[in-house]
């Protein structure tokens, strides 16, 4: 049976166009069904209008999209038609797989949980991201969906994003590590160390505290944070990775001689900055949500929401929701087992 996947027509900054190309791409290479969530006639125009032949591709009938300065949880009420929470609720039926959207994170968040709903025993969602590192690539987790954690939310963050770098990544072992202030155990505050201990005894590889200039040499595979520490990690890896961009082009566009070195040097920075480039990855699964959920880049082009395709359909080849959910069972076995003075 054909696998389903809905897509978000409207929500990103290039919607709809790039996200209809996206969908034309992946069906062609991946061997799925697309389906698009939006406005039906807009839709259609779009994709007149650029050339692009759509009827092999069903259309959710929906009405407009949510303003990603809106209010997240106004997606169940002003906006409750919109795109995404039509693909949401299509989703939710049975009638795909998996959904994917490039809109509002915030109100993804809010409309996963409540209207697919959480995998049993998980705490809060999590939003995981794939960044490059010296020794290939590492997860951070959360990156942006929790500002507010407890120790127990940082437990499962690490679980679930073992399972997601041993299922997709491929990594046999993932080392563990909670982003801290120094690697010694004493180190942070109390929902560090309460964490630490808690992570220590989890059926996980996990290897202690990991402080930030680690993450970029290789330090660990799954690096797990609230989501605030996240978001702001993310932000100063992606400014630097700017700044080293720019500062690279201007050395080697400095004069002719440069400029040949620039030639010699052409395939290495290609992959550089192939490597670097976020539509490489497609988007980030919502870790923790019973039903296949990606959010894909704002700024994502046809490229990246292809790519955001075949992570769709990785998750659901790989069972990494099935997976998350017997590691919470196995967590919770060991709890029960545990003397009382480790509880």
């Amino acid at each position: 049976m054909t696998m389903k996947i809905i897509v978000d027509a409207f929500g990103g900054d290039n919607a709809p166009l790039e996200m209809i190309k996206g969908a034309k791409m992946a069906q062609q290479e991946y061997g799925v069904q697309v389906l698009l969530s939006g406005e039906r006639n807009s839709i259609a125009a779009c994709a007149k209008e650029n050339g692009l032949d759509i009827s092999d591709i069903e259309i959710i009938d929906a009405e407009g999209m949510i303003p990603v300065e809106a209010d997240p949880t106004t997606l169940l009420k002003e906006y409750e038609n919109c795109s995404m929470a039509a693909g949401l609720r299509a989703l939710k039926e049975g009638k795909a797989d998996a959904f994917l959207s490039a809109g509002s994170t915030g109100a993804l968040v809010v409309g996963a949980s409540l209207i697919i709903k959480r995998i049993k025993g998980v705490r809060r969602t999590a939003i995981p991201t794939v960044i490059p590192n010296e020794t290939g690539c590492f997860m951070l987790i959360d990156s942006g969906a929790n500002a507010e954690v407890n120790s127990d939310m940082l437990l499962q963050f690490g679980m679930m994003g073992s399972v997601y770098m041993n299922k997709i990544m491929g990594v046999a072992s993932p080392r563990v590590g909670l982003i801290n202030i120094g690697t010694e155990e004493s180190k942070g505050l109390d929902l560090h160390r309460e964490a630490y201990q808690k992570l220590s005894h989890a059926p996980i590889h996990f290897i202690g505290n990991v402080e930030a200039r680690g993450l970029p040499m290789g330090d660990c595979d799954v690096a797990v944070c609230d989501g605030f520490t996240g978001n702001v990690v993310l932000k100063l890896i992606e400014g630097m990775a700017k700044f080293f961009s720019h500062q690279l082009k201007g050395m080697l566009m400095r004069s002719t001689k440069t400029k040949i070195a620039a030639l010699m040097l052409k395939d290495g920075i290609s992959e550089f900055k192939s490597k670097l480039d976020y539509s490489e990855y497609g988007g980030a699964p919502l870790l923790g949500i019973s039903k296949t959920v990606i959010k894909a880049h704002g700024s994502s082009d046809a490229k990246a929401i292809k790519n955001a395709i075949r992570q769709a359909k990785e998750c659901i080849e790989n069972g990494v929701i099935d997976a998350i959910a017997d590691n919470l069972s196995q967590m919770k076995e060991q709890a029960k087992e545990a003397p009382a003075s480790e509880e």
